[in-house]
């Protein structure tokens, strides 16, 4: 049976004090003259999960490895609140970091979000804040107001760079605006054990809704000879009672079927959301072996480790960010996937030759 989703966080700051909300719109909203897009890109780094009241030294380790990209998956801040005013404060708080400034600065970053920076732990198209969390998160990623993101049932949206031979998809799904209610557990001893949220097989069960998956089916009929995937939840991990793509069945065994039918060659996912980075393999069932980069998070380091059966190698317990190098040389071409700690240090390293993407 389907329920509600529980709010397992306390609103964050919505008691906050009038003055100090109006302290912090006094915060610097974006950095001055963001980078334009680049026209072709080779190291693209990624990373979720950053709290606007925390620390952030690790931009200072991405900025260094001289990424052409940067790609924000999702609880970008930790709004968590339905006062739009106290989730625009955030913002301006992360827009106030000192390293996050510079980093901004100097290089571009194109965003999804998660359920922190949509506006509650966990929720999909019940959120009241929808539409004006969706403003506020265009507003400060300075979206062009001639993008279809601004009428579109959702922020999901793609890119493409480079030339033919070397063209890169980015897809950024919205798993949030249209997304039905999660299936919680109803026995109390499954929960504490595996997690509140059962899978579900409903084929009326969707993360996407039906007009995001029209758009991403002609998304996928595009020519790329790499396509990234960035999706703010794991799509690959195979653990019981959090949210992921495998809790939603109907959407995860469509996800692969479209990949198949429309022959999408060269695809990659890059996953956030976790508060561990870890690299995820998949063979079974789908199109062809299947890679699933998570890093998470720029702040946040979870306790637990869920178990993962499609886990290669070890799962990385501190602050991490993510690195994709593509390695261009005609059908020997490659993708090096990286999860990093906060120096800069390789702590999972993976390559993957792209003719190993057929479908």
């Amino acid at each position: 049976m389907v329920f509600k989703i529980p709010r397992r966080a306390i609103l964050a700051h919505v008691g906050a004090s009038a003055g100090a909300i109006a302290a912090a719109r006094l915060l610097p909203a974006v950095a001055s003259v963001p980078p334009k897009l680049p026209q072709r890109v080779q190291r693209i780094c990624f990373g979720s999960c950053a709290d606007q009241d925390k620390d952030q030294p690790v931009w200072d380790a991405i900025l260094a490895t001289k990424p052409g990209l940067f790609i924000f998956l999702g609880d970008n801040i930790y709004g968590d609140t339905h006062d739009i005013h106290v989730l625009r404060a955030k913002y301006a708080r992360l827009a106030a970091k000192p390293s996050f400034r510079k980093f901004r600065q100097q290089v571009p970053i194109i965003a999804a979000w998660d359920d922190h920076d949509y506006g509650e732990n966990d929720s999909g198209a019940e959120n009241p804040l929808r539409e004006q969390s969706k403003q506020a998160f265009l507003e400060f990623w300075e979206e062009p107001k001639t993008s279809p993101r601004w009428g579109r049932d959702g922020i999901y949206t793609s890119y493409i760079f480079g030339p033919a031979g070397q063209r890169v998809q980015i897809l950024l799904p919205d798993l949030r605006s249209n997304r039905t209610p999660l299936s919680i557990v109803e026995d109390a001893c499954a929960m504490a054990a595996m997690g509140p949220y059962a899978r579900m097989t409903d084929p009326a069960a969707t993360m996407l809704g039906e007009r995001q998956w029209s758009w991403l089916s002609q998304e996928f009929e595009k020519p790329a000879e790499v396509r990234i995937f960035g999706s703010s939840l794991q799509v690959l991990a195979d653990f019981p009672g959090w949210e992921g793509w495998p809790v939603y069945q109907h959407d995860y065994q469509r996800l692969m079927r479209l990949i198949s039918q429309t022959q999408s060659s060269g695809m990659v996912f890059l996953s956030g959301d976790a508060h561990y980075g870890e690299l995820s393999l998949c063979g079974e069932n789908t199109p062809y072996p299947l890679w699933d980069a998570t890093s998470s998070g720029i702040t946040e380091v979870w306790s637990k480790l869920p178990p993962n059966e499609r886990r290669i190698g070890t799962a990385v317990r501190e602050v991490n960010f993510g690195v994709v190098d593509i390695d261009w040389n005609g059908g020997a071409t490659t993708i090096t996937l990286q999860i990093c700690d906060v120096n800069g240090r390789v702590k999972l390293r993976q390559i993957v030759p792209t003719t190993a993407l057929t479908a």
